[in-house]
């Protein structure tokens, strides 16, 4: 299965993401997406989970829960806005962590692209960055990756300069 994961849209869905995901069974977003036409126009395109963000409105509040565990092909997931990072997790990430024992973690929030390994936890944190233009980042940033037999594999990134994505406003 392939997944596409962004996350920090702040309302705002660059078109060259889109083919960027063309290829991906599944979108996931880490939060913040920011108003209800994103979120439609991302569930129109490929099937969608997603959680909200801290500025995300009651509309989003009521289309999406605050955090998602789930397994898809043999992989556990845990995905939540504000869940912080290995040796830096938010106290609501640690308790998921504690609770669920995910092989993958996912966050968004920090406008920060992160994976790391989380030895500690045996697992696998993701957090995409920020893909709306909302924000101090310099970069709009996007993953996708595949998952085969329980494990994450082939993990890519989207990347494009601040001044490029303004020219899609």
């Amino acid at each position: 299965m392939r997944i596409g994961l962004l996350s920090d849209t702040h309302g705002f869905l660059l078109p060259p993401l889109l083919d960027f995901f063309s290829g991906c069974d599944e979108l996931w977003h880490a939060g913040d997406i920011g108003n209800l036409e994103t979120l439609q126009a991302l569930r129109a395109f490929k099937p969608l989970r997603a959680v909200c963000g801290n500025i995300d409105g009651r509309d989003i509040r009521l289309e999406c829960p605050e955090e998602l565990i789930f397994t898809v092909e043999g992989l556990k997931v845990c995905m939540i806005h504000i869940g912080g990072y290995p040796g830096h997790y938010s106290p609501r990430g640690k308790a998921l962590i504690a609770t669920h024992r995910p092989g993958l973690f996912v966050s968004g929030h920090s406008h920060i692209l992160k994976a790391m390994p989380d030895r500690v936890n045996n697992l696998l944190h993701l957090n995409p960055g920020a893909a709306g233009y909302h924000g101090w980042q310099q970069f709009t940033t996007a993953m996708r990756f595949s998952i085969r037999n329980g494990t994450p594999e082939d993990l890519e990134v989207y990347q494009i300069g601040r001044n490029e994505a303004a020219a899609y406003r």
